[in-house]
Order: structure tokens, then C-alpha cells, then sequence
């Protein structure tokens, strides 16, 4: 039983938590870009935080149910429909045998996470079932029938500022440059950003001469390539690099990477160890909070109607 792929989308991939502790591999963590909405879009139709879903990005796929589906896309607002029938992201709706789902594009952010109520299955590699090929025509997404009754959750930790602001702390190189321009100055999303890295431009930074040793890198390291332009390295990013590093997002913020699409302004603003720590946990706190209030939903008891 499955969901079989009549269009791909954009770049559609099955997506989880990512490979655990395979980085002094080589391999990249992979897995969702952003965390939260898979999480939070798995809660919704009863999952755990990180079951297999099919991360969308930009405009996604058409699919056709090869049985009863529980589903919902969780994260940008992706427009949705069911034979033609508007649906709503973030709310989750119900697929029958034959039902046409289609994902177009989105008006704002640039990812979301289809999820049904099991989960999509998938070979395991390396201890993750995310894929390293995205979705084609005429794949299926095998995954068990399943109903859910409808429920929605809007995505609040969508950033919606422009220029949106990432917090960052110095990077390692840091005292390589300049000055702190870096810090104060503006930047634009171009289209050659991917999971591997948020590729930006604007003004070049100047920095002192000379070559660094390759060293670890992790995502959220801001490199600043040769021509003085950073790039902020994705989930998909390599594991270790070679050119500077004059920052590091914090990881309150890296959801917020997957959510940028080309042409997005951005800046950085400087935080300090202890203030990217507390912004870690507030925002972990955040998301706990909604999946707790998902798990007693599911546990409520159904009162008859009278």
C-alpha cells in the first residue's frame, strides 16, 4: 500500500532525523532541514517527532492514494488540493483510494513536510531512512492505511521579518577579516541555495591574506568563499571545509535557514554564547510544548454525543 509519485516537485525527498553519528565518516547529518515543522506536522497525525516524511521545497509533488491516507503538510503554506479541492496546510485531511493530492507552490518560506499518520517506509542507511535521491515519476512512497480525525496547527515559527535576522556567534576565523561588517550589513538568498548551503550576496568581505587548513565544519558555519561572499552551510553540507569561517548560526536559528528562498533579505546579529544557548532552549521549550499538547489530544477521550 502506498502513495505513488505522478509528479515529483520541485526537489521532494524522504526525509527523518537525519544519520546519527556518521560525521567522522564524511557523511553529512542529513534528514529534515527543518526539524521543528517535521516534528510538529509528524504530531499532528499522531507520529513521533522524527518518522519519515517527504520534505517539499518551493512546489511539490502529485501523488495518487493507493489506499485510505491520513495526511497533513506542515510548514510553509503550500497550496494544497484533493481532486481539485482546496485544502489547507497545516490542517489534516483524509485521502481515499484513487484521490489526486497535488502540492503547488508557496507564497512564503520555501519547505514543508508531507506526513501520514505511520510514517513513509524506506531502506535504512546508516541508521536513517532519508534518501539521497529526491522523488521521480513513477516512485512509490509505501506507508500503511491510516484515518485521523482533522486537525490544523498554523506555522507559527515561519520568520516573516525582511530583512529576516539569523543570531550568529564569531566564527573560529573571525579575526581574519576586517572588520565586523559582516555584522551590519545586508544580504540576498540566491538561487543556487540548496540543502547544502544558503548561498548569499551583497558586499564582499575583506580579509587578511592566506589559506586555511581544512577543518571541521557543522551546519549553520558561515563560509566566506573567495570572492568574499558567504555561504551557510546546510544539513546537507560537507563535514569539513577549507575556507573561513567568520560565523555560526545559532541553533535556534537553523530551522530558519530551510525556510529561506532566493531573493530573501537577511542579516546577521551578533549573540553571545550564553544568549544563543538560552535562545536554544526557549525555542526547544516552544516546540515541546506543542507536540505535549498534540500527545494529550490524542489521548483525550471521545464523548458520545448526546
Amino acid at each position: 500500500m502506498s502513495l505513488r509519485v505522478v509528479r515529483p516537485g520541485l526537489m521532494s525527498l524522504l526525509v527523518d532525523a537525519g544519520r546519527p553519528r556518521t560525521r567522522a565518516l564524511g557523511v553529512p547529518v542529513g534528514g529534515a532541514a527543518d526539524r521543528s515543522a517535521l516534528a510538529i506536522g509528524n504530531a499532528l497525525v499522531g507520529n513521533a517527532p522524527d518518522v519519515p516524511a517527504v520534505e517539499i521545497t518551493l512546489a511539490g509533488p502529485t501523488l495518487v492514494a493507493e489506499h485510505p491516507t491520513a495526511a497533513v503538510v506542515f510548514g510553509a503554506p503550500f497550496a494544497l488540493t484533493v481532486n481539485g479541492r482546496p485544502q489547507t496546510a497545516g490542517t489534516t485531511f483524509a485521502l481515499e483510494v484513487g484521490d489526486e493530492l497535488a502540492v503547488g507552490p508557496t507564497p512564503a518560506g520555501a519547505r514543508g513536510y508531507l506526513c501520514v499518520t505511520g510514517g513513509f517506509d524506506g531502506p535504512v542507511v546508516l541508521g536513517s531512512r532519508s534518501a539521497l535521491e529526491a522523488l521521480k515519476p513513477g516512485d512509490v512512497l509505501a506507508c500503511g492505511a491510516s484515518r485521523c480525525a482533522p486537525r490544523g496547527l498554523g506555522f507559527a515559527a515561519l520568520p516573516h521579518a525582511d530583512p529576516l535576522v539569523l543570531h550568529a556567534l564569531p566564527g573560529p576565523q573571525f579575526d581574519w577579516f576586517a572588520d565586523d561588517r559582516f555584522f551590519r550589513e545586508a544580504y540576498t538568498v540566491t538561487p543556487a541555495s540548496n540543502r547544502m548551503g544558503v548561498r548569499l550576496s551583497g558586499a564582499a568581505l575583506g580579509r587578511r591574506p592566506g589559506e586555511l587548513v581544512s577543518e571541521a565544519v557543522s551546519p549553520g558555519a558561515v563560509q566566506v568563499a573567495n570572492d568574499g561572499l558567504p555561504i551557510v552551510l546546510g544539513v546537507d553540507g560537507q563535514t569539513i571545509g577549507g575556507y573561513p569561517k567568520v560565523a555560526h548560526v545559532a541553533r535556534a536559528d537553523l530551522d530558519h535557514l530551510a525556510q529561506l528562498r532566493p531573493g530573501d533579505q537577511i542579516r546577521f546579529a551578533r549573540v553571545t554564547p550564553d544568549e544563543a544557548e538560552a535562545a536554544a532552549r526557549e525555542r526547544a521549550a516552544a516546540v515541546r510544548l506543542w507536540l505535549t499538547r498534540l500527545r494529550a489530544a490524542d489521548r483525550a477521550p471521545v464523548r458520545a454525543e448526546d
